[in-house]
């Protein structure tokens, strides 16, 4: 679902996203919606899940081993996250936390922002680990579903506890025994952000978004709309939106929730579905508004005034 043409998607573009929303790599059953909304929230994400070297092969559902200790030979720990995340001080200088930790430790990072979407991550890293191979990662930064799935596969290895002597303590208590990691044996959250309604205001030339309504409705908007490939999140915007609770709902609602997304994808309002990278679209104003997650759209603002964020009066989504 690439180079989307700008005022609308074609003919073929729609019927791919049919395709997606049915069974492909948007597709979301109900069962799996439900699932995701254990202790009142679809994906509270950010959950830094280690991977490494030695990662059992497929096949392995016991969970990982504890890792080897190499941090006296090894001075190095790859890090891979999303874009735009939030390790600025108030100078804008990035990665202070990083270079903090550097200093303290003599261990240095590597730091890559590669992880875009979940399931497009996913499909990078599983081939190496269900051979039992290194990906070249040591901590990558996931949401809840998705570390859940390689914790379940067995291709996490286990966190030291008497190394992290203030991890579980800081945890808020709501997020220290999820049912896919108790105890936080294999992972630990690191943030949860909001999914809002982004918009750019240039873009926007004097059009008022404040629901996801506004977004799906106003045929002003038609070719400059952007949902997330994160179907838990734009499904859960859209039920809010119609009046629904994401944590409790039925089929009826959940099949017309996805019939109003389809309704808008066949009429050409929305340009693509994205991951992370609608952050490029939002700032060039290809986007006038979009389905958006809180810390990117914080981080747009210190470059584009025009950048903004509203929180809908039917509730957000923790992602």
């Amino acid at each position: 679902m690439e180079q989307y043409e700008p005022d609308r998607l074609s003919p073929a573009q729609e019927a791919a996203i049919r395709r997606s929303f049915r069974n492909g790599r948007a597709a979301l059953t109900r069962r799996s919606l439900l699932r995701a909304s254990a202790g009142g929230a679809l994906a509270v994400g950010g959950l830094g899940a280690l991977s490494a070297c030695g990662i059992p092969a497929a096949g392995n559902t016991e969970g990982g081993v504890s890792a080897e200790d190499r941090s006296a030979k090894e001075r190095t720990v790859a890090f891979s996250n999303w874009t735009e995340y939030m390790d600025v001080d108030d100078s804008g200088r990035r990665h202070p936390t990083l270079e903090a930790f550097t200093r303290r430790t003599g261990i240095k990072v590597t730091y890559t922002e590669d992880i875009n979407d979940n399931t497009e991550f996913f499909g990078k890293i599983k081939p190496q680990l269900a051979a039992g191979q290194d990906t070249g990662r040591d901590i990558i930064v996931l949401t809840d579903w998705l570390a859940a799935r390689l914790i379940r596969l067995g291709w996490v290895q286990k966190l030291d506890a008497s190394h992290l002597p203030h991890a579980f303590a800081n945890v808020a208590s709501s997020y220290r025994t999820p049912d896919w990691d108790p105890g936080r044996a294999y992972s630990y959250p690191w943030q949860g952000i909001a999914t809002v309604i982004a918009y750019n205001r240039k873009a926007l030339d004097g059009v008022e978004v404040k629901t996801l309504s506004d977004l799906l409705d106003n045929t002003k908007l038609k070719g400059r709309v952007g949902l997330l490939t994160e179907m838990r999140d734009t499904m859960g915007m859209a039920l809010l939106d119609m009046g629904k609770d994401p944590r409790s709902f039925s089929a009826d609602d959940y099949d017309a929730a996805l019939a109003r997304l389809q309704k808008t994808v066949d009429k050409g309002q929305i340009r693509r579905f994205t991951g992370n990278d609608y952050t490029a679209d939002l700032a060039k104003g290809d986007l006038a508004a979009c389905v958006a997650w809180a810390g990117d759209v914080v981080q747009l603002q210190a470059d584009n005034p025009d950048i903004g964020f509203v929180i809908p009066d039917s509730g957000y989504m923790l992602s």
